[in-house]
């Protein structure tokens, strides 16, 4: 599989490794009730404010998020819902594996 370039649209890899991580997780559930302030992201994720802004910018490199400045306060939104059912996915997989397990 070919690495993502500058300019070219992220490829798979990129969209996984930008899920592969906890906090990126719950920021993408938390936008899927709807648009969210940065702050109230930060409030919601813990850990110091770079930390979570640079979550949100790997998420928004990866395609996965849009982002919107509106005078001093800056909004995230998910692009689309398709992190969602990636998401959906692997939770379905791990539960599979568990039962496969416990067998």
């Amino acid at each position: 599989m070919r690495k993502s370039g500058i300019g070219r649209q992220p490829d798979r890899l990129s969209v996984l490794k930008a899920l592969a991580h906890p906090v990126r997780i719950q920021l993408v559930e938390l936008l899927s009730r709807g648009e969210r302030c940065v702050c109230e992201l930060h409030e919601a994720a813990g850990g110091d404010f770079s930390t979570v802004s640079k979550h949100l910018s790997q998420l928004r490199k990866a395609g996965l998020l849009e982002m919107e400045k509106r005078g001093l306060k800056v909004f995230y939104r998910l692009r689309n819902r398709c992190a969602l059912r990636l998401l959906a996915c692997a939770d379905e997989a791990a539960r599979t594996a568990a039962k496969e397990v416990r067998r």
